[in-house]
């Protein structure tokens, strides 16, 4: 397969200054010298992607994902190196590039496309199927000024994607919208594959890019660390990330009228001892320690699970099977354990809110989300993609005998 994308040893340097002359005078005082210092965005990046495939670059902020975006596009020029491209390129890189603030959603349409290459007469044709995409039929005659910045994402992809691009280039500002938008991108960038398209993909949501890329590019601080396999790449990238986790590290937020508090949540394995990280197919009990400060009522507990693109994967509750207590007196400690005998959920990383509650009022006693993050690795079944397993079993007359 071709390469429709070629990029050579390229390097692009910033220069960071520390002061600007801020007048004519503190030019020539200055002898229109400013302190600056280098910074290499990028060094010496080499890489190609195949004609019809979906390639992602992952890495933390900084590591240089989105100048290499930049570059591919056009818009920055890199010091060294070279980067060839075939075909017509569609590029979202940033909210709201390319759309003018006043002009109404309708007018920015028409302007945005005439610059991604399509004509007016184009434009007018696939105008109804922009504005159905971007779901903005009562907002498309309003100033682009007064949409909020889901919005704008919204009229942004589904202009890029309807200008029938080579290449389709797509920064993080999908993280952006809503969860039924960003599951209408997802299912057309598949679209965009099965085509015969080539997709260039900027995120963070890497357990969504395990599904979609083919390969993966790890940049980190400027440098390609390494180049393959989306599964393999990404399993590498997240169990150095999460290597130095806080083992008391709490991500999310907390509210509740503190009647009663989580004091502390585990992992424990099958023999009982905390855990950060586990396997699919082990055995494990989420534990949540609890007390009690006042008393309190039909109290229950409640985990959810989510990836770290916010998908929800699970949300059980005590509640469910019955098991609520009448009231908790104050002073009042112990834990509730939710055991697991066979997690099923595949490799990724996972965040973990937990809840004490009144069953009647709604009431939260205390609400810690996002509490905990912890990692799964694979394990049996050894299963690469998607987010839980069914743990099924392939039979059939022909492979029988078979390995």
């Amino acid at each position: 397969m071709s390469a429709i994308i070629t990029v050579e040893d390229v390097s692009k340097l910033y220069r960071l200054y520390h002061e600007r002359n801020q007048s004519l005078k503190a030019a020539l005082m200055r002898r229109a010298r400013v302190r600056y210092e280098e910074f290499w965005a990028l060094r010496d990046v080499s890489f190609e992607v195949p004609d019809g495939s979906t390639f992602a670059l992952i890495g933390e902020n900084g590591s240089g994902k989105s100048t290499m975006l930049k570059c591919i596009a056009r818009i920055l020029r890199p010091e060294k190196g070279r980067i060839e491209t075939r075909g017509k390129i569609s590029a979202l890189l940033e909210l709201g590039a390319g759309f003018h603030p006043e002009l109404t959603g309708r007018e920015n349409i028409f302007l945005n496309a005439s610059i991604l290459g399509l004509s007016k007469k184009q434009v007018t044709q696939r105008f109804d199927e922009i504005v159905g995409f971007a779901g903005l039929e009562h907002f498309i005659d309003t100033p682009v000024k007064n949409y909020s910045s889901g919005m704008y994402v919204r009229l942004g992809f589904s202009v890029a994607i309807n200008v029938d691009p080579d290449i389709l280039l797509i920064d993080e500002v999908l993280a952006v919208g809503d969860t039924e938008f960003q599951r209408r991108c997802v299912e057309k960038v598949d679209e965009f594959r099965q085509s015969g398209k080539t997709v260039v993909i900027v995120s963070h949501a890497v357990n969504s890019i395990r599904n979609l890329a083919d390969s993966v590019g790890w940049l980190e601080h400027g440098v390609l660390r390494r180049l393959g396999k989306s599964n393999e790449v990404i399993d590498d990238y997240l169990a150095e990330s999460h290597a130095d986790r806080e083992d008391d590290g709490e991500y999310g937020s907390r509210w509740g009228n503190g009647d009663a508090r989580i004091e502390k949540v585990e992992i424990l394995d099958g023999s009982g001892e905390p855990v950060k990280r586990v396997r699919t197919g082990d055995a494990v009990v989420f534990r949540f320690h609890y007390k009690c400060y006042a008393l309190v009522r039909d109290p229950v507990w409640w985990m959810g699970l989510k990836t770290l693109d916010g998908v929800w994967v699970t949300a059980p509750g005590t509640y469910e099977v019955g098991l609520v207590p009448d009231r908790l007196e104050a002073g009042v400690q112990g834990h509730v354990d939710l055991r697991v005998d066979r997690l099923l959920l595949l490799s990724g990383t996972y965040d973990l809110s937990v809840s004490m509650f009144n069953l009647t009022s709604g009431q939260d006693y205390d609400m810690r989300d996002r509490v905990l993050r912890f990692d799964i690795e694979l394990g049996d079944p050894h299963e690469e993609n998607g987010i839980v397993s069914l743990d099924g079993t392939w039979e059939g007359d022909v492979l029988d005998g078979t390995r």
